[in-house]
């Protein structure tokens, strides 16, 4: 079966209410300096930027219903986002976030996810044998035989997580093949701090990379049959709004693998999607095109990964 999308994905679709203010999220309080709203959700964002950078996607999590009402299904389709495979419930409705961002560009973000998560489990074989790559975030527990299925299929899975629930969480741990985590959630999830004791206790035999993103001080790479740790720097960018920067990460790495890409390699294109995302206002609004992409990468003071050094 020809394969008609670049990358599938089912995980969180928000919508976003953002409030900006005049200080640091540190100094406690601070003055609204803008208001606005905004779509989101970790996996939907991620799917958005990889289409705003020329791939083609589809969401395959569930929406609503009728589709008419569905917000967040009708702004995927906007950005140019297929959702023509995704199962449709009456009950299936976005998370609603309230997001602060302080004078910085960091951002707190406050959820209501008491909502339906991951997809059908009648979603058919052949849905996910369209594409290479499957991206998921940590709501693919609810949904843990579909992301096995697609696995055993040969799709590459690129699991975003950033919390854990126990043993379910694990299992969907051990299935991906790309683990690309916020550094964070590694520390937190092994009781260790150093990036390479990190990479070296997520790895695993099944694993192509294993990615751990770390903010302004950019990320570090564990790659299959590769011996060296990489440390692949940030861009230096002045933030504006950090919002949905790991998403555009997420989406542009997964991207770059569906197009053949190593995982270093992935990692270059997605630091420089994810540094230009935060010179905007919002999770979406900053998202790349391509050419600026490989522009940023072709400028002579653009970041090259260097081997980690324990």
């Amino acid at each position: 079966m020809p394969r008609v999308f670049d990358v599938l994905g089912f995980g969180a679709l928000a919508v976003d209410d953002i409030v900006y203010v005049d200080r640091p999220l540190s100094a406690g309080k601070g003055k609204v300096t803008k208001r606005a709203s905004d779509h989101g959700g970790n996996v939907a964002t991620a799917l958005v930027a990889a289409a705003r950078l020329g791939g083609r996607t589809a969401f395959i999590g569930w929406l609503g219903d009728p589709p008419e009402a569905d917000v967040g299904g009708r702004e995927l389709e906007r950005e140019g986002v297929s959702t023509v495979f995704a199962p449709r419930h009456p009950d299936a409705v976005p998370i609603r976030s309230v997001i602060t961002v302080g004078s910085d560009g960091d951002r707190f973000i406050a959820y209501d996810d008491d909502v339906l998560h991951g997809t059908s489990s009648d979603l058919p074989d052949d849905v996910f044998a369209k594409a290479p790559v499957l991206l998921i975030d940590g709501y693919a527990v609810h949904s843990e035989a579909a992301v096995q299925r697609a696995r055993d299929l040969g799709l590459s899975i690129v699991a975003d997580i950033e919390w854990t629930i126990g043993p379910a969480s694990d299992r969907i741990l051990s299935i991906a093949d790309h683990l690309v985590l916020p550094i964070a959630f590694a520390r937190s999830y092994l009781k260790q701090d150093d990036p390479a004791a990190l990479l070296k206790g997520l790895w695993s035999s099944n694993r192509s990379a294993v990615v751990l993103t770390d903010g302004d001080r950019g990320s570090y790479v564990r790659q299959k049959d590769d011996p060296v740790l990489w440390h692949v720097p940030a861009y230096v960018v002045q933030a504006v709004d950090t919002t949905g920067a790991g998403d555009c990460f997420h989406g542009a790495y997964a991207l770059a693998l569906a197009e053949g890409a190593s995982p270093l390699d992935c990692v270059r294109f997605a630091a420089a999607a994810a540094a230009i995302s935060v010179t905007a206002h919002g999770g979406r609004r900053g998202l790349p095109d391509r050419t600026a992409c490989l522009s940023w990468m072709k400028d002579g003071s653009a970041p090259m990964p260097v081997p980690l050094r324990a």
